[in-house]
C-alpha cells in the first residue's frame, strides 16, 4: 500500500474515519532519525496491505502534533477506529515497526 503525505486538514478522513488500522509516522525534513525511519516505512508499506500508513510533516502541520502530544521526532501513532491506540517515539527497525502494528 502507498504511503500518503498527510496534511491537518485530510487527518480526519485519512486518519480517523479510516476502515483500516493507520500508522503516521510525524516527521521533519531536518530530522536524521526520521530519515532513517523513511525507507524501512517503505518496505512495510510494501508488505502489510491492511494498515495504510501517513506521514505529517511537524513543521508545517504541527497541530496535529501539538494535539497528540508529541515532543520528539520519529513518534509513530498507531490508530484504529479513530482512536489512538499505540505510540513509538524514536528510530524502529522494520521487525520493530510490524510488531507495533501487530504483523
Amino acid at each position: 500500500m502507498d504511503i500518503k503525505h498527510v496534511k491537518a486538514r485530510d487527518f480526519n478522513e485519512e486518519v480517523l474515519n479510516s476502515d483500516i488500522p493507520v500508522l503516521v509516522d510525524l516527521w521533519a525534513d531536518w530530522c536524521g532519525p526520521c530519515k532513517m525511519l523513511g525507507p524501512v516505512l517503505e518496505q512495510v508499506a510494501q508488505q502489510v496491505d491492511d494498515v495504510q500508513i501517513v506521514k505529517v510533516n511537524v513543521d508545517t502541520e504541527s497541530s496535529i502534533a501539538e494535539k497528540y502530544n508529541v515532543m520528539s521526532i520519529p513518534t509513530l501513532l498507531l490508530f484504529k477506529n479513530g482512536e489512538c491506540i499505540s505510540k513509538s517515539v524514536g528510530f524502529i527497525s522494520k521487525d520493530q515497526v510490524l510488531e507495533f502494528i501487530g504483523k
